[in-house]
């Protein structure tokens, strides 16, 4: 009663951030850990801007994605601000922004504590890739491969393979194949039904993240997928008049989920040498829609863009009136992903564990 009542007394905005110190102050890395550089792989949970220079419907290098950027500039950043690629290597003390590795302005010294090779749209499928003319997680490895050629020229062979042997290599995908691709593509749906279809996903990770290994990655932290169901976009489309949750959506996910922890057991076994650990976001992200304001949040179920019902990419423009002015109260910027807000609670409250995860 009395933590109700505190709550009801403190400005959600002051709230928010009493939230956020807490959860920073709780991240401690392991002393046997040495954490050189972060490396993200995947969508554009993580992308910082590979899509701006590619031709796609796929981008977000306009307003207002970026309005609480640092300058309010758009970036390529699925978010009003941050994503969690910058907040997992400022979170780590490597650098403020984790840079996408195809900006045309990135400097070699930018290459020194990690890039981010991630592509929005991108899917383990590489049927999602391929729909929206992304970058696929095939070739997101060969840009690895460009990254360590051009860090070994710079910096030396020694120097760079410690740096790449070293790093903190974060993967989200998954979330496309089964939002857009299996649920919206004849071709899938119709080939296969849940559980094969999970079960081509899960071998495909395994076989992404066999590779990431062989090419140096020795701790790796996978995201789970989010309760997709219940995100904006999906309770819009699929959750009927009264926009409910989308059960179908999460327990598709839940499924893969599963597939995915058994696979990283199994990883771990035939890699003794590395560690590969679960991010659950899935828990962690479904009790913050749920219960918005135990964590400083107002509206849980519509994005601050536009109507917040539908609008994500290309949709979510300046032109539309209906976004709000302050997205500090929303748990999603578009109606499809995160706050910068929302994005820093759930890897403050995710990073310890992983960290325990990858370097005990």
């Amino acid at each position: 009663m009395q933590t109700i009542l505190m709550q009801s007394l403190i400005p959600l905005s002051l709230f928010l951030l009493m939230q956020i110190c807490t959860l920073q102050a709780a991240v401690v890395v392991p002393k046997n850990a040495t954490i050189s550089a972060v490396f993200t792989f995947g969508d554009s949970i993580l992308d910082t801007g590979n899509n701006n220079h590619l031709i796609t419907l796929v981008k977000s290098n306009f307003l207002p994605y970026g309005r609480d950027f640092m300058g309010g500039k758009p970036t390529g950043r699925f978010s009003n601000g941050k994503v969690p690629s910058d907040i997992f290597a400022q979170q780590l003390g490597i650098k403020e922004l984790l840079p996408a590795f195809l900006d045309p302005n990135l400097q070699l010294q930018d290459l020194i504590g990690g890039v981010n090779f991630a592509s929005a749209g991108a899917g383990f499928d590489p049927l999602t890739s391929e729909l929206v003319f992304v970058i696929p997680m095939s070739k997101q490895l060969r840009l690895f491969d460009e990254y360590k050629r051009k860090l070994k020229s710079f910096i030396g062979k020694e120097r760079a393979d410690s740096i790449v042997a070293d790093g903190l290599y974060i993967v989200s995908a998954g979330s496309d194949d089964i939002a857009n691709t299996y649920f919206h593509t004849p071709t899938r749906i119709f080939d296969y039904n849940v559980s094969s279809y999970t079960q081509l996903l899960a071998r495909s990770a395994s076989s992404f993240l066999q590779e990431l290994h062989a090419k140096g990655a020795r701790r790796i932290g996978v995201f789970s997928l989010a309760p997709l169901g219940c995100i904006p976009l999906q309770r819009t489309l699929a959750g009927g008049l009264e926009r409910r949750c989308a059960e179908d959506y999460n327990r598709m996910v839940q499924l893969l989920n599963s597939k995915w922890t058994r696979e990283l057991r199994h990883l771990n076994r035939a890699f003794p040498h590395a560690r590969m650990a679960l991010i659950d976001v899935y828990g962690l992200l479904l009790d913050i829609m749920k219960n918005p304001r135990k964590y400083g949040f107002e509206i849980s179920d519509r994005g601050c863009c536009g109507s917040g019902l539908i609008e994500a990419g290309f949709m979510c423009n300046q032109w539309n009136f209906l976004t709000c002015s302050n997205a500090s109260g929303y748990v999603f910027w578009d109606s499809y992903h995160p706050t910068e807000n929302a994005y820093k609670i759930m890897v403050q409250g995710l990073l310890g564990k992983l960290l325990v995860d990858l370097y005990s």
